[in-house]
Parts: C-alpha cells; sequence; structure tokens
C-alpha cells in the first residue's frame, strides 16, 4: 500500500533487516524422525477412528500414523496422499484442532491429542524429497476438460482427472496457480515457497496445463468452455470482498485484507512492505487473524482485531486467537465499525437480540493509520447459466460442475476445497466414460 499524505504512519523498513527473517520463520517446524516415531506411537489406532471422520478428505489417518511408526513414511505419505494431493499444504495450514484432533481420543481422555498435523508434515514432507511423483496416469482417454481457478480446489480435481487419463487445461486470471495456498494463508505457515514447489511437484503427474493470465468472463467464456472441452469445473474461489457499510472506509489507508496478505505473500523483501504504527483488522476470521499477525510481524506497534460479535462466534479457531494474542495483537468482541477518520476509527458497542445485531448508544475510538476489512468475501464475476443462492454456486449448466470455497458447503478451508475438487473429477470422470 503506497504511503499517503493522509497516512504518514504507513511505512516501509520498522524492523532492522534481520528480524523479517526471525519473524517470518516457519511457525511449527518440523518434526524430525525421532520425534515423529515418538509422537507416532502416542495413536491408538482406533478401529473406530473418530480422527478420519473428521477429516474433510477422509485420509486413514491411523494408518498413515502407523506407517511413520514402522518407519516406512513414504508409505504414509501415500495413503495421505491417496486422498489429499495437497496434503502437504494442509499439514501447514489446516485447522487440526477443530477436525482431527479435536476429536482425537487422547485429546477427550488427556487433554493433548496426537499431533496429527505435524505427522502429515513428517511424511509428506520425506516423500516430496525424493522428488519422484507417486502416482502414474492411466492411458488416455481422448477427453479434454477444463478447470477454472488454479486454487486447491483446481487442483485436486486436475490431478485426480489427469491420473484417470483425462487430458487438463487449469485456467487462472494471476500469474501463478496455488490460489489460496500461494496467495492467501500467513507467510510464517508455509516457509520457503512451499507451496508453488507443491504445485510443481502435483504438476509432475502429466496431462495438466496451466495458463495463467486467463480470467473467466474477460478472456475466455463459459459457453466457450462448454463448446471446446468435454466438461468444465469450475474452482473460482471468493474474489470479492464485502464492504463495511461504514463512513470513510474509502479512504487513504484502507485496505482489503486479502490484499494485504497476497502482497506480503510474493514480496521479495519484506523490509519494503510498509505497515502502519497503529492497525486496526475489522473481522473475527483466518483472514482478519493472519493480517493482524503479520502486522505485527513487520513492525507495528498496536495491532487491534474488532469483531462485532462475540468470541465464541469467531470463525478463526480458538488456537488461532490465542497464537494471535501471543503475538501481542488485541483482540476485541461485540463492536462495529461506524467511521473510519484520518486517525481513528470510531466503534459502537453491538448487542444480539431477536432482530438481529443492535448497535448500543456506547462506544469507543481505537487510533489507527493503517485499517484492514477482513469481513468475508463474495463471489464475484458470476457466468452465465450459473445459479447463485447465499453467495454461492448451486446449480451449473450441463457439462459443468463446481467447487471449493465458490460453491455450496464450501467452508474458506484448504481441505474442504481439496474433498469437493477430489469428488468432482470423480463425478466427472463417471460421466465421461458412460458417454
Amino acid at each position: 500500500m503506497p504511503n499517503s499524505p493522509l497516512t504518514p504512519g504507513i511505512v516501509p523498513a520498522r524492523l532492522p533487516a534481520a528480524a523479517y527473517a526471525a519473524n517470518f520463520s516457519d511457525s511449527e517446524p518440523a518434526l524430525d524422525a525421532h520425534e515423529a516415531r515418538v509422537a507416532a506411537d502416542r495413536c491408538y489406532f482406533c478401529h473406530d477412528a473418530p480422527c478420519m471422520t473428521a477429516c474433510p478428505t477422509g485420509i486413514d489417518i491411523p494408518l498413515f500414523i502407523r506407517q511413520i511408526s514402522t518407519g516406512t513414511p513414504e508409505a504414509a505419505a501415500l495413503t495421505i496422499w491417496s486422498q489429499n494431493i495437497l496434503g502437504g499444504i494442509c499439514a501447514r495450514v489446516c485447522p487440526t484442532e477443530t477436525l482431527c484432533e479435536e476429536v482425537c481420543v487422547r485429546e477427550v481422555a488427556e487433554g493433548k491429542p496426537v499431533e496429527i498435523g505435524r505427522l502429515q508434515r513428517f511424511a509428506t514432507d520425506v516423500a516430496m524429497a525424493k522428488n519422484r511423483h507417486p502416482f502414474s496416469r492411466s492411458p488416455a482417454t481422448g477427453n479434454k476438460v477444463a478447470v477454472v481457478g488454479a486454487g486447491p480446489a483446481g487442483l485436486a480435481c486436475a490431478h485426480r482427472l489427469a491420473m484417470k487419463g483425462h487430458a487438463v487445461t487449469v485456467f487462472d486470471k494471476r500469474s501463478k496457480p496455488g490460489g489460496l495456498n500461494e496467495y492467501g494463508i500467513a507467510s510464517y505457515k508455509a516457509t520457503g515457497g512451499f507451496a508453488a514447489r507443491e504445485v510443481d511437484w502435483l504438476l509432475q503427474i502429466g496431462g495438466i496445463t496451466v495458463t495463467c493470465g486467463v480470467k473467466l468472463g474477460r478472456d475466455v467464456q463459459l459457453s466457450d468452455l462448454i463448446r471446446d472441452f468435454d466438461a468444465v469445473f469450475l474452482g473460482l474461489g471468493l474474489q470479492g470482498v464485502n464492504a463495511l457499510r461504514a463512513e470513510g472506509e474509502d479512504r487513504p489507508g484502507v485496505a482489503n485484507a486479502v490484499d494485504f496478505i497476497a502482497e506480503l505473500r510474493q514480496a521479495a523483501d519484506l523490509s519494503k512492505l510498509p505497515v502502519g504504527r497503529d492497525v486496526v483488522v475489522i473481522g473475527g476470521g483466518m483472514t482478519a487473524v493472519d493480517a493482524a499477525v503479520q502486522s505485527k510481524l513487520l513492525g507495528a506497534e498496536t495491532v487491534t482485531i474488532v469483531y462485532r460479535r462475540g468470541q465464541d462466534q469467531m470463525a478463526a479457531s480458538r488456537h488461532e486467537q490465542d497464537h494471535a494474542v501471543q503475538a501481542g495483537v488485541r483482540i476485541l468482541h461485540n463492536a462495529a465499525p461506524l467511521r473510519v477518520t484520518a486517525e481513528a476509527v470510531d466503534f459502537a458497542y453491538t448487542e444480539a437480540g431477536p432482530q438481529g445485531l443492535k448497535l448500543l448508544d456506547q462506544g469507543f475510538a481505537l487510533k489507527a493509520d493503517q485499517v484492514f476489512k477482513a469481513i468475508g468475501q463474495t463471489l464475484a464475476d458470476v457466468p452465465a447459466g450459473v445459479t447463485v443462492e447465499a453467495g454461492k454456486i448451486t446449480a451449473t449448466p450441463a457439462k459443468v460442475w463446481a467447487g471449493g470455497d465458490c460453491a455450496a458447503g464450501g467452508e474458506d478451508l484448504t481441505v474442504t476445497a481439496v474433498a469437493q475438487g477430489r469428488d468432482a473429477a470423480e463425478a466427472i470422470h463417471v460421466a465421461l466414460t458412460a458417454l
């Protein structure tokens, strides 16, 4: 975000040069082989495995942990990838504390679950280091499938289709594939360019052509894809950002949190990225937490998240909320923005009632030279012929499938997007081979 006369506090290089590498290092260091064996030995290998049921991709968690415990991490990785081809990034960003680990028998009995996420990362990292793709393609079917969106849903769909012998062309409007994994998560969760390396590894399956810089509705129409391909998958994500509906939200110094995160993710030198002295983030989800924590890591002196409802209603998990607080971020609840001025954001306290959220007469002001909006994203540029309800795709024309955040059931989680992309690929394969 460029510096502005109205926002003199937004400047680069707030920290010594060496601080950036330290602040944005891996937030969850990888297990070594011994640590992984010890962690795996805590698993009870439950027959009815509640952790497996809680995983959106249905990974056989007891099996892959047993494979680690017996010293075969590459076999464990194959177990993971057979259900979740993006298991490496999911191990880093998936909120395991509210999914598989939350229902772990060890968590229920002792308050300390088996470290499923870290074990998944160990297995996939070991196997990826071999730089050998574990799957091969079936004989070519002669079918062509277009995938719109090179995010988790689109990539999972493309890989499964390619594995079954179909030729896949992936279109994405950005300059690099990866979607949310490349542009939308905190840098300290996926260091060393991991998201891009995982995409390169995934594409080793063959049969997938990625074409970037192509936007649906601008450079190509859905009707063109339906005409030229045997099937189409829409993994568009959520490109629009909800408005604050507060006075002054268009002032200099106010920006979308997703744009800030994307800029940070692509920055070659973090010391050149401007950040405010006093930052306010409005929202309660993972995007709000990622923007707030990274603002602090860039050198902001005060960072405050303000959410309009109570703590229990925040979309960000309690684990992520605690991480933000530990990083020095303050979180305030039950307050909504009224106006943004040159120096502050004015808030009103809120109260939930039968008619919805009510603004109270009492309020407060927070000093701010930089404000990030993180109050949810919406589906933008809806293609003709697609039915949208409550901001999600619920129906598509013949030959067209949809999945990920843009579709009904999408939960703003990489792992859910992968599951929907994979399942759509299976449905497309059935439809194509039934012809």
